[in-house]
Order: structure tokens, then sequence, then C-alpha cells
């Protein structure tokens, strides 16, 4: 059996201005509508890090320990969803592994996703997206922002809700204002 993300057959890998190859809508894709659902082996933070020279970026973390990732090079292809980053992303995740559209997507229209609605462990990259409010840098920690999680709402990954929802807690627990 072959190991792999499921990709929407609405979907086309090819060259992406941004960077790379990206997934592209080969037929309109409606708000709300399944693009992705990631698939790959599920490893320890110990584990993943002797593989990590495999993934390529093609891992997806779960939970503060858990990554989804292929561990041969030959699962790569297959298991990668081709989602470049934008800071104005048409692409959120529902939950731990599945990635639907935020809005209407038109035929020909790059897929992306705001890396910072799925990433805490993220050495910080430079943009490329190129998008009106681009932030320039992406970082492990921009799921903190305040402004990016109330623009993306529920289209955080499950694991970074449970942390502002405990970090929330915490502060309201202690009577301390957020900063």
């Amino acid at each position: 059996m072959t190991l792999t993300s499921y990709r929407s057959p609405k979907t086309v890998v090819r060259n992406s201005p941004i960077v790379g190859r990206g997934l592209f809508a080969n037929l309109a894709i409606s708000r709300g509508e399944i693009v992705c659902v990631k698939g790959g082996h599920l490893l320890t933070r110990a584990e993943f890090a002797e593989h990590c020279h495999v993934t390529n970026d093609a891992e997806l973390q779960i939970a503060d320990d858990l990554y989804l990732t292929p561990i041969t090079a030959s699962e790569f292809e297959g298991v990668m969803m081709f989602l470049n980053h934008s800071c104005e992303p048409n692409v959120g995740i529902q939950g731990q592994i599945v990635f639907v559209a935020m809005r209407d997507i038109v035929a020909g229209e790059e897929l992306t996703l705001d890396y910072a609605t799925i990433d805490h462990d993220t050495e910080p990259m430079t943009c490329q997206c190129r998008a009106k409010c681009c932030r320039g840098v992406v970082t492990g920690r921009d799921w903190q922002k305040p402004e990016l999680q109330k623009k993306y709402g529920g289209y955080l990954a499950w694991y970074l809700l449970e942390k502002i929802r405990s970090e929330s807690a915490t502060i309201a627990a202690s009577g301390d204002s957020p900063t």
C-alpha cells in the first residue's frame, strides 16, 4: 500500500510563482470543500528527529510531541500536500489533518495556507507570498499573535487552539490581563 495524502481531484501540482511547486485549483472549489487530508507516519518528536532529513517540509505537527510525516524519500511525493505559505491564504485547517477552502476559489488559483495556523516548531523563514498583508518573516510563534488568532478563528490546528485555550484559562485564573 502506498502512503499518501489526499489531494482533491479538483487540484493539480505545478510550478508556483511563490516558491517551488504548489497546489492549484484546476476546477472551482467552494468554501468549506475539502482540499487535502494529510497522510503520513505518526512519529513522536524523538522519532521525527531521526527522519527529518527525509521530510523536506512534508511533515505536519499535530500535537506538541506528534508529527505526520514521510520516513523514506520514496514517500515524499505522495505525502506532500504542496500548499505554499501565504499571509493571505485561501485554505485553512480544520481539526488536525483536514484542509478546507476558506472561501470560494476559482480555477487556476494557487491554494495557499498560512503556516502560522499549523506550525509551532517552525524555524523563522522569509515570506515570499507578496500579499498586501505580508508579515515578511513567518515564525513558529506567529499563532500566538492575537490579530492572527482573530483573523483565522477556527482555522487553526486543533493542538494550537488547545494551547490558546489553556493560555487564556491560565491568564484568567491568575487575574492578569493579556499583553
